[in-house]
């Protein structure tokens, strides 16, 4: 367990991706998934009001839904770390405080729960002003709505100018970001926003931690992989000599744990600095497994820089 900085909240190593609950997986399936997360030692949920809207007939939420009548059937909704996200869904999108008011109420109500851990700004909106977007937040925590607020989707700069306006005003201050982050795509996390962590003390709670699933090794061969929402994102990594090079290095430190590629790589990202937790999905309970080991595995330091040397190859 890792402790969300300037929280009381003691994280799993892994923290659950909830995109795919409503989308790629019906409830049946996400109800195994949440269960074998759980089982695990698991207790960080993320998901955002906007998931999934992008699916035909579907308006956003549908992954909150499902989260809250898995709670509500489990009754461990003490137990559990939930996040979830305020700003890109269709009719309520931006950080605007009629905005944030009425998203988190609706969220709110489908994770049927009465405070949400951490609510995270989904992405930085540049025409509300900082303070009027913070002042929002801060009230919500007032009111017992909110417990702690985060941060996707923002530069190091305007991360900069949010901390340094909530000092300034006395508001609540975020205590995490969300960037995409993993092997493949290092930059800009490593040199614009996690030098603002280590300045103010903040958690990193990187997304597409499996660079769209190329890092489950699978791609390695190059041939087209066609069952997976996601397979055209990552298929472009297999072409690249720096893309082999790194799947190369997965696999050969996987097989000397006798663990799943996707487990190093996301040892390898649990490790680096001020990272709390990464953040993956899964579509089956058996793929789950696969990633469950990345929470538990600790890398050599020779092992660490097989990885770095790899993923800072040129093409």
């Amino acid at each position: 367990m890792n402790t969300i900085a300037h929280t009381e909240l003691n994280a799993f190593r892994l923290c659950l991706g909830g995109s795919v609950f409503g989308w790629t997986v019906d409830e049946r399936t996400s109800f195994r998934i949440l269960d074998a997360y759980v089982a695990a030692g698991g207790n960080f949920i993320d998901t955002a009001d906007s998931y999934s809207q992008w699916t035909p007939g579907n308006s956003g939420g549908e992954s909150e839904f499902i989260i809250g009548r898995w709670l509500a059937s489990r009754k461990i909704r003490d137990d559990m770390i939930i996040a979830t996200k305020v700003g890109r869904k269709i009719g309520l999108s931006g950080l605007a405080p009629r905005v944030i008011n009425q998203a988190v109420d609706e969220s709110l109500r489908r994770l049927g729960t009465d405070r949400i851990d951490v609510y995270y700004a989904h992405a930085d909106d540049p025409e509300t002003p900082l303070e009027v977007t913070l002042t929002a937040l801060d009230a919500l925590i007032k009111v017992g709505k909110v417990r702690h607020i985060a941060a996707s989707n923002m530069s190091g700069a305007r991360l900069t100018e949010a901390l340094t306006v909530s000092r300034r005003a006395g508001l609540a201050a975020y205590v995490a970001v969300q960037p995409p982050y993993n092997l493949m795509e290092r930059e800009p996390c490593e040199s614009d926003l996690l030098p603002v962590c280590a300045r103010e003390g903040l958690s990193c709670v990187p997304y597409f931690a499996l660079a769209q699933g190329f890092l489950t090794g699978k791609y390695r061969a190059g041939a087209p992989v066609t069952n997976g929402a996601r397979s055209a994102a990552a298929q472009p990594y297999a072409s690249t000599q720096r893309g082999r090079a790194v799947v190369r290095a997965l696999v050969d430190i996987a097989a000397g744990h006798g663990v799943a590629p996707a487990a190093v790589a996301l040892a390898w990202l649990a490790a680096r600095p001020h990272v709390t937790a990464p953040l993956a999905s899964s579509r089956t309970p058996e793929q789950l497994t696969e990633l469950i080991s990345g929470a538990h595995l600790e890398l050599s330091s020779a092992e660490m820089e097989s990885l770095q040397l790899a993923s800072c190859i040129t093409d």
